[in-house]
């Protein structure tokens, strides 16, 4: 997804002196990353500390590895290209993501469940769905979603990761792929989620520098903020015909109201990503790490300004490079990509950047890769070894569950490595918004229920989870153009490319499937025996007992 950037194309002539200091730099980041997994391996001393980091982690710790573990490749390179093409309406994906992911989960979800995963002693998110509603099957089942879905996403990451290496290192794309997936997997396997949160720690850090720097460069070459973006919204009319045709009205506008562009961004982007960030397990079991409620709110200080550096800056920056562009080639960022909408970021980065950055934004990127696939790896591997092997095959009964939870990594890893190699191109911003679309549907209706409304009952949960996940397969499969055109199912049963016509076919699934698993799970919580009220009153009560309780410490 990076093509574009190479070491000899970004330090040319000059790569003799360039390529000792980069190879400097690459070894003492990877040297501090191994200092802080061995470290976080020390301090593993029970399974509370493997699973959920001993429910003790610093603020500024936790809020840098959900950002971290939140912003991918994908995400500055994928959707800063995006940004390039469609234009700063990205930015109320950057808002939604501060507003929901950081506020909204931090201030509101956040301390809900790290109470009510305390007193549940839940260690994982299916544990806590499953405790919540006093089921086990339904804990096996979130755990097999996770399992089967979730190695889709951590797939596209690894494919962003192994092309990035590629064309930065200039070794095959299967080494590379092998040679990243054993480093992320070493230390998350031997050290667990205090490794993770460490290392992401570390690497968001380098993250926030990158883009910091990026944005300042960028406005220093456009002559300024005012003068940036004036220069690129009198670039409109240079807007392509086809783009034009879908509802594009220029880098600094809406799409047109009702547009084909417009249900892309809206429901797809906008509301799919921005909304399904409070919906991933890799993300909620982060509330289950620090000790208490004031650490959540100290936190936002750490979350916001993060994800606004991350994802505000590539959305920006990727718009702004359409001004560069045109002032250097007299051609848009499109045009000079050749089309690649993934290219855009790159090919900015090695032509206006200068060398120093170069190397530092290489590290940002790698970080960003890095953090995501450690997080998607201890959320996958614990989801089979301890929700689905441990809790679902041995009823509990095993003291194994760290054992179990690393052959639970091994596992999916295994898996995520196959679909690295064998699914198509330009999957991977597809593949991150199917996967937080489904769990957005699937799982935030029940999750939300879960810790908010005492009346939710097991079987409502299960009728919203059920609901939302087929109705949102059903969609992609059948509706939904993105999807349904090229997997062929629809065309190959109905003899049509999708069943419906018109901007149904632009729609989004999580905009159907979302508010169904709503209703599915209030008409069949009123309508099904409730839970007990002393349980209900244990769980919701706001007394909490201060004694450090270890999760899954049946083990």
């Amino acid at each position: 997804m990076t093509d574009g950037i190479s070491l000899s194309s970004l330090f040319g002539s000059s790569s003799g002196s360039s390529l000792a200091i980069f190879a400097i730099l690459v070894v003492v980041y990877f040297g501090i990353t191994f200092g802080l997994a061995w470290y976080g391996y020390k301090k593993t001393k029970n399974a509370s500390d493997f699973m959920v980091a001993g429910r003790k982690t610093h603020p500024l710790v936790m809020a840098i590895s959900y950002g971290a573990t939140f912003i991918s490749t994908s995400a500055i390179i994928g959707f800063g290209g995006v940004a390039a093409t469609y234009g700063m309406s990205l930015l109320w994906l950057a808002f939604l993501n501060i507003l929901v992911g950081i506020i909204i989960a931090f201030l509101i979800f956040g301390p809900k469940m790290r109470k009510m995963g305390k007193q549940l002693r839940a260690s994982t998110f299916p544990e806590f769905i499953g405790k919540r509603f006093e089921s086990r099957g339904l804990q096996s089942w979130v755990g097999l979603f996770i399992a089967v879905l979730m190695p889709l996403y951590a797939a596209s990451v690894l494919i962003g990761s192994g092309r990035f290496i590629e064309t930065t290192l200039g070794i095959p794309y299967e080494t590379a792929l092998i040679i990243f997936t054993i480093i992320v997997a070493l230390y998350v396997i031997i050290g667990g989620l205090i490794s993770v949160l460490y290392t992401d720690a570390f690497q968001g850090a380098i993250m926030f520098i990158g883009m910091f720097f990026l944005l300042i460069i960028t406005y220093i070459k456009l002559g300024g903020v005012v003068e940036a973006h004036t220069a690129l919204t009198n670039m409109a009319p240079l807007v392509p015909d086809s783009l034009q045709a879908i509802g594009h009205q220029g880098w600094t506008m809406m799409p047109a109201f009702g547009s084909e562009l417009w249900w892309t961004i809206i429901s797809s982007l906008i509301l799919g990503v921005g909304i399904g960030i409070i919906a991933q397990p890799q993300l909620a079991v982060r509330f289950m790490t620090v000790k208490d409620n004031k650490t959540l709110k100290r936190a936002v200080f750490a979350g916001g300004p993060f994800i606004l550096m991350m994802a505000g800056v590539a959305y920006i920056v990727g718009s702004l490079s359409n001004v560069y562009f045109f002032n250097e080639t007299g051609m848009i960022a499109l045009d000079v990509a050749g089309g690649n909408v993934d290219s855009i970021i790159p090919a900015y980065i090695n032509s206006a950047m200068p060398e120093i950055f170069v190397m530092i934004f290489l590290l940002s990127l790698l970080s960003a890769a890095m953090s995501t696939a450690a997080s998607q790896i201890h959320t996958m591997g614990t989801s089979v070894g301890y929700d689905l092997i441990r809790n679902g095959i041995f009823k509990g009964k095993s003291t194994k569950t760290i054992l179990f939870t690393r052959i639970g990594m091994v596992i999916t890893v295994i898996a995520s490595v196959i679909l690295a190699f064998i699914l198509p191109d330009s999957i991977i911003a597809r593949a991150t918004a199917v996967f937080m679309g489904i769990c957005t549907a699937a799982l935030l209706p029940m999750y939300a229920g879960g810790l908010f409304w005492k009346k939710m009952t097991k079987k409502g949960a299960y009728a919203s989870f059920f609901t939302g996940l087929f109705v949102s397969i059903f969609w992609y499969v059948f509706v939904h153009a993105s999807e349904a055109v090229p997997f062929g199912i629809c065309q190959a049963i109905f003899g049509k490319a999708t069943l419906l016509s018109g901007m149904w076919v632009y729609v989004d699934p999580i905009v159907i499937a979302t508010p169904l698993a709503i209703i599915a799970a209030i008409v069949v919580s009123l309508k099904t025996q409730p839970p007990s009220e002393k349980f209900v009153e244990e769980i919701f009560s706001e007394n909490e007992d201060n004694e450090e309780i270890e999760a899954g410490n049946a083990a």
